[in-house]
């Protein structure tokens, strides 16, 4: 409507209890959803999703160095869909029980680089295939000193394998522009670190006084 900001807002739903599908590392269910349009009949849909929930995702960077810390990981669905398994990501994880946010974003940068943050800050919180899934990611930047960068980093238990790597501003936003970079968590750091790069020194000195 004229005069309003334009931004995502509620829905007039009835959502009835999911019926279970499957369940593996996630769960699958079907819901069946009432949407009631003002001025039209209502509309009743059968949606089935599959519930990803909360997730923290870093962007760790290093002031001293005006560098940033990324991973590279294997994804099997990144090598069906491209032939490009191996990906270069940001650190990311799921919450665990009893966590929030901030605390898994600290919590995956020690399981996946080996550092610490020693200030974050809240960028964007978004969902990645809101048709598919609920999952829910913020991303933050993450201050850190990547002098002692792991070689190797991942949870073995979760068969997960993370190989952090030191990189260039510059290196990092030449890759983007290229189109080198498929993960979505970190096409859109990177997106946010080329719009931002020339406040990132005041950004972080901020954040270390805070």
């Amino acid at each position: 409507m004229p005069g309003k900001p334009l931004a995502d807002a509620e829905a007039e739903a009835d959502v009835r209890e999911p019926t279970p599908l499957g369940k593996g590392y996630f769960r699958y269910e079907r819901f069946e959803v009432t949407l009631q349009d003002a001025g039209a009949a209502a509309r009743r849909s059968t949606m089935d999703i599959v519930r990803g929930g909360r997730v923290a995702a870093v962007l760790p960077y290093d002031p001293k160095r005006n560098e940033i810390v990324l991973i590279r990981q294997f994804r099997l669905t990144a090598h069906l869909a491209l032939g490009l398994g191996e990906m270069v990501e940001i650190v990311a994880g799921r919450l665990e029980p009893g966590e929030d946010i901030a605390e898994t974003a600290r919590r995956e940068c020690m399981e996946e680089i080996g550092l610490l943050p020693r200030a974050l800050k809240e960028l964007i919180t978004y969902l990645p295939t809101p048709g598919i899934t609920d999952e829910v990611i913020t991303i933050f930047l993450g201050l850190v000193d990547a002098e002692h960068l792991s070689e190797r980093g991942g949870v073995a238990e979760e068969q997960e394998e993370t190989r952090p790597m030191r990189v260039s501003i510059d290196a990092a936003i030449e890759a983007l522009v290229q189109g080198r970079v498929h993960n979505g968590n970190a096409v859109i750091a990177l997106q946010w670190l080329a719009l931002n790069r020339e406040r990132l020194p005041a950004l972080a000195a901020d954040l270390s006084a805070a």
